[in-house]
């Protein structure tokens, strides 16, 4: 969870975050001419590349980027390399965003770390805090001496800070709108920029994607000579049985593989995993099937359909846009047929919102807006007024402790209780609920 931070430690994320951070700045405000890889190379030329001393794995997409990430990691250190994990946003605190062996950095590791780039963040001008933090990662897995590194794209794909990297595989989860002023209007579009990760003569796999979306992948992977293989039509998989606990499926008639990781686009993830891990292993890359059996079934993703309670039910979501809470729907109605749910939810205000509301709020019975400490978090009261049309008891909360009273209380009996709509709420609510459990 959170722990105290060091004065040195807080210093040194002052430090990151003084630079321009677009992940808190409105999307219609940032304009696509701030996004290059130029600074980047040349940041990471004189920090003497570190992000070419191991190999990796560079996932993209717009939904389970982190699962698959996750999944690749537990199986990868399940064969007993020493794995680098770079993921955001975090949840609770900055360094859940570099682990080596599914451990964050250290807040003195992490300090370290920023006191030794600072010079060379001077010879580069205009650099962002997601360029210093993608060569922090990349900088601190050199200096560990990781075999191997899985590498999630922030924002995007073609343009973004991580793809430097030359990788064993690239990988593209599932596709949807979001970050659509930067990223494009149509499927297409955002394809063609999350496909700007795939690398000359290097492996991609892929979700099954909308047509569009697939057609733009795949034109893209044959103009790189790039053996492109997309689930569910280029290889099966199936779910063999799932309850609370977990889920097993099975990939092209091949393996079975079980994880705690709940719904059905966990289960498309897992598949995605393992093909990722398989066109590795085609390119020389040592991985038995048992290690990634072993370290599926060991993976820990929290926020992600993460139940924490039985009586009421309390369920932690991450599902940010129309297409996520989609699926969160579809899980739950899954899992807990005609049971009433109680929401407490918040989301950054130029999210589609509206989207959101259309798939959740028809299951839903009471509604509780609130507002996490983000920057872009959208106005309570503008929730409210936006979930008026759906007709769900409203109940008004002036802080995310009191939603969960209010919840509690609504849910009390057969209820259950969702809290959704953005990581960055759901990591302040996680925290807010286990401090009051403990």
């Amino acid at each position: 969870m959170i722990t105290k931070r060091s004065e040195a430690y807080q210093n040194a994320l002052d430090y990151v975050f003084k630079f321009i951070d677009y992940s808190r700045t409105h999307q219609e405000n940032i304009a696509a001419e701030n996004f290059h890889l130029e600074r980047m190379h040349q940041f990471l030329a004189i920090l003497e590349d570190p992000h070419k001393k191991y190999k990796t794995i560079h996932v993209a997409g717009t939904k389970g980027k982190g699962s698959v990430s996750a999944l690749c990691a537990g199986a990868l250190q399940a064969q007993g390399y020493k794995v680098g994990l770079y993921t955001s946003p975090h949840l609770h605190e900055f360094t859940e965003r570099i682990q080596i062996d599914r451990i964050p950095v250290s807040q003195p590791d992490f300090a370290k770390l920023v006191n030794q780039i600072k010079s060379a963040v001077d010879q580069v001008p205009q650099l962002t805090s997601y360029e210093i933090q993608t060569a922090l990662a990349f900088l601190h897995f050199a200096q560990e001496k990781v075999d191997i590194a899985v590498i999630e794209v922030g924002l995007g794909g073609r343009l973004d800070s991580t793809n430097v990297v030359s990788p064993l595989v690239s990988v593209i989860t599932s596709l949807s709108l979001d970050h659509t002023f930067i990223l494009g209007n149509t499927l297409a579009e955002i394809a063609g920029e999350k496909g700007g990760i795939i690398k000359e003569n290097t492996p991609v796999v892929t979700a099954p994607q909308e047509k569009e979306a697939s057609d733009m992948l795949k034109q893209i992977a044959k103009e790189k000579n790039a053996n492109y293989t997309e689930i569910s039509k280029d290889i099966q998989f199936q779910v063999e049985d799932q309850d609370l606990e977990g889920q097993t499926i099975s990939v092209g008639g091949e393996i079975s593989l079980r994880s705690t990781l709940l719904g059905p686009h966990q289960a498309e993830n897992m598949a995605l995993a393992y093909l990722a891990l398989d066109r590795a292993r085609e390119r020389g890359l040592t991985i038995s099937n048992a290690s990634i059996t072993k370290g599926f079934s060991e993976v820990k993703w929290p926020g992600r359909f993460e139940i924490v309670q039985k009586d009421p039910y309390l369920i932690f979501d991450g599902a940010h846009n129309q297409h996520s809470a989609k699926m969160l729907v579809k899980t739950l109605i899954e899992y807990f047929p005609d049971i009433p749910v109680s929401l407490v939810f918040g989301a950054s205000e130029d999210k589609d919102i509206d989207g959101m509301f259309q798939e959740l709020l028809p299951y839903v019975q009471v509604f509780i807006p609130v507002k996490s400490t983000h920057p872009r978090a959208a106005n309570p009261k503008t929730l409210a007024q936006k979930a008026e049309k759906y007709s769900p008891k409203i109940l008004k909360s002036e802080s995310i402790d009191q939603a969960f009273d209010l919840a509690l209380t609504s849910a009390e009996g057969n209820g259950l209780i969702l809290v959704t709509g953005s990581l960055y709420l759901v990591g302040e609510a996680r925290f807010s609920w286990f401090t009051r459990v403990k």
